[in-house]
């Protein structure tokens, strides 16, 4: 997990959409994908519930929505 990991995570929250939130990051919606899923997988745990037309944060998502927040303010990154 690395600074831009977290970034790009908070971006894809803020807009609940993967296709919005790669326009932003001014990046491949694939690459953002994968960005996530390889977040997720260091985890362990799903931070996106997909199964609906709008994507919402799961409960660990939300946690970790918190925390990323915290720690990128922290640094100066927000």
């Amino acid at each position: 997990m690395d600074v831009r990991s977290l970034t790009y995570f908070l971006e894809v929250a803020k807009h609940s959409s993967f296709s919005k939130a790669s326009q932003n990051l001014h990046i491949t919606q694939p690459t953002l994908s994968k960005m996530i899923k390889n977040l997720e997988e260091e985890l362990g745990v799903t931070l996106f519930d997909r199964s609906t037309r709008r994507m919402q944060l799961t409960e660990a998502g939300e946690a970790v929505r918190m925390h990323a927040q915290m720690v990128l303010q922290s640094i100066g990154y927000l």
